[in-house]
């Protein structure tokens, strides 16, 4: 974490475009306090290199030193943010002919579509020991919470029961990770591999009656036209009634891994890849799978063809996922995940965030700057949330996760201290946007 994030805590961070603002500079130590007896000159730079309401001038110091004032050891700075952009607040303390540099403080102005959304961390696809994974539903949230997610749907294959299975395990305890139904589903002979995420009813569990089932996807084959060469009839109508399923169920219907290269093809086969991104009967791709490190290449074609769509003018909702099944193994958990810019963590507003393409998708190996995928506006906004914003964030949910897994092993005392935690995360956010208790 920067040595800003550790010593400062500035409000607000996010703040509305085309607006002024104050912001608070506030030392966390005694050691970094802001003293009236020493002289901070404080400079201005939009990142993008203008702000023509201000009359900025690059390089031209006598257009960069906003208003400030110093109360109560906090740097207070009036600054008007022009346009969509990262901001940065440079203040040095001056010493005769010295200076010595206090800090570079970040802030983002944002329009007011995405002023009004906050930012929330998921994973959509992920599995326990109830399929093939190593750990049980609960554990799995516990971990998730650990290591920084707002909200999680269990996946296991062909399974629904386990991701109610992992909100009951916190029945009658306040948490604020939501906990969301979800499975993933695998049509019979069909290569497809489709995620429900927060259907009220399992699609897996209709295919249990295979004969109405099969009649079902032979009326979706009956509306269909003719398809292109190399597609197969069948497992793309079976595709089609997966996902209008999932619609039915009040669900996102995510398709999953398109370019998973297995037993020495890709599955699906490209064909049948490219009728699906062609006629998007899905609500959400998954342009960043949950893939070890030999299988990259499968994510770099992911994003390839997604931005290839998207030049064609498709709009491609789009989320990342782990596929992790181990929480503890070391590899895929917490290396992949969405970041939805909503209205809340609740599930309606997500889905709809999602496929109004109010997200990105991220990828963090580990050791690794975490790198967001998606529309180019999004991308360089959650760049700076994942640097400003969320470390502290991720601090505060990692003594959630340790006190959810507590709970599960047995601590009388854990959901108590959950309760006296429960709403940090949206305190800090709230804090960090303008006029929801910033300075």
């Amino acid at each position: 974490m920067q040595p800003e994030l550790v010593n400062f805590e500035v409000v607000p961070k996010i703040v509305r475009a085309d607006g002024e603002a104050e912001i608070a500079i506030r030392p966390l130590y005694e050691h970094c306090r802001f003293r009236p007896d020493v002289t901070y000159e404080v400079s201005y730079y939009p990142c993008e290199g203008f702000a023509e309401r201000t009359g900025w001038r690059n390089g031209d110091p006598a257009t960069q030193r906003p208003p400030t004032r110093i109360e109560d050891s906090v740097l207070r700075v009036r600054q008007y943010f022009e346009g969509e952009q990262e901001h940065v607040v440079r203040v040095q303390a001056r010493s005769g002919d010295q200076c010595r540099p206090v800090g570079a403080f970040r802030i983002y102005s944002v329009r007011d579509d995405l002023f009004r959304r906050r930012a929330y961390k998921g994973d959509m696809h992920i599995h326990s020991c109830r399929s093939d994974g190593r750990e049980s539903p609960g554990y799995v949230m516990g971990a998730c919470r650990r290591i920084g997610l707002d909200f999680v749907a269990l996946t296991d294959h062909g399974k629904y029961a386990p991701s109610i299975e992992a909100r009951d395990a916190f029945a009658g305890v306040e948490t604020d990770l939501r906990m969301f139904p979800g499975e993933e589903i695998h049509p019979p002979a069909n290569p497809v591999h489709i995620v429900n995420f927060g259907g009220r009813f399992s699609v897996s569990d209709l295919l249990a009656d295979e004969a109405c089932y099969r009649a079902s996807v032979q009326q979706v084959e009956a509306r269909l036209g003719a398809l292109p060469p190399g597609v197969d009839r069948y497992q793309y109508a079976s595709a089609v009634w997966c996902f209008d399923k999932i619609r039915q169920a009040g669900g996102l219907a995510v398709y999953s891994h398109p370019y998973w290269f297995v037993d020495w093809r890709y599955s699906p086969p490209g064909a049948l890849t490219s009728h699906l991104l062609d006629t998007q009967p899905y609500d959400a791709l998954e342009v960043i799978g949950g893939y070890h490190r030999s299988e990259v290449d499968s994510n770099t074609l992911q994003v390839a063809r997604y931005h290839e769509e998207r030049a064609r003018g498709r709009r491609i909702p789009i989320v990342g996922v782990s596929d992790a099944h181990g929480c503890e193994r070391g590899e895929l958990f917490g290396w992949y995940y969405t970041i939805v810019f909503s209205p809340s963590p609740e599930l309606g507003d997500l889905i709809e965030s999602i496929e109004a393409m109010y997200s990105v998708a991220v990828e963090a190996l580990p050791g690794e700057t975490p790198r967001p995928y998606g529309p180019f506006r999004l991308v360089k906004y959650a760049l700076f949330l994942l640097r400003e914003v969320f470390p502290r964030h991720d601090e505060l949910c990692q003594e959630e996760g340790r006190l959810m897994l507590a709970h599960l092993a047995g601590d009388s005392a854990a959901a108590e201290q959950l309760r006296l935690l429960k709403g940090r995360t949206a305190a800090l956010l709230e804090r960090c946007w303008q006029g929801t208790g910033g300075a």
